[in-house]
């Protein structure tokens, strides 16, 4: 299953005691590819070193490099704008990256994101709640902790 990420879930899955640490473990372990371009790349470091720090912006670099070394990254330079998001056109990055990467889903707690729903593409707008609940934690038994 292909994902992409948006800021505002990327950063919380590096924090402690990560509320979404499931994505994280799911791409570790290569149950989920992640799409991302050289824009999205830029955005995650602008906005991590401002938030939380170059230290926490090497931790992604490295989950980078060993999501490429296992094939689970997939680098995409859209070559097309889709133009799906108005109320917030930067957004626009995640979901020309998703829809050029045929991703699944954008990972997302933006409520920007739901003009992506019935805008005819194959990446829909979920929450990581939702998404950890629908796909991350299906077949799990009561009291099983592994993933």
């Amino acid at each position: 299953m292909i994902v992409t990420i948006d800021t505002n879930v990327m950063i919380p899955l590096f924090s402690k005691g990560a509320k979404h640490s499931e994505i994280l473990s799911a791409l570790i372990d290569g149950r989920l590819q992640l799409a991302i371009s050289t824009s999205i790349r830029f955005e995650y470091e602008e906005v991590l070193r401002l938030k939380v720090g170059s230290a926490t912006w090497q931790k992604i670099l490295r989950l980078f490099e060993l999501l490429a070394v296992s094939r689970a990254l997939i680098h995409i330079e859209p070559t097309f704008q889709f133009h799906v998001i108005t109320a917030d056109p930067d957004d626009n990055k995640f979901t020309d990256c998703a829809i050029t990467a045929a991703a699944d889903y954008v990972i997302t707690e933006d409520a920007h994101f739901a003009a992506l729903r019935n805008a005819g593409y194959k990446p829909q707008p979920i929450t990581p709640d939702e998404f950890i609940r629908k796909h991350l934690l299906q077949g799990r038994t009561h009291g099983d902790t592994t993933l």
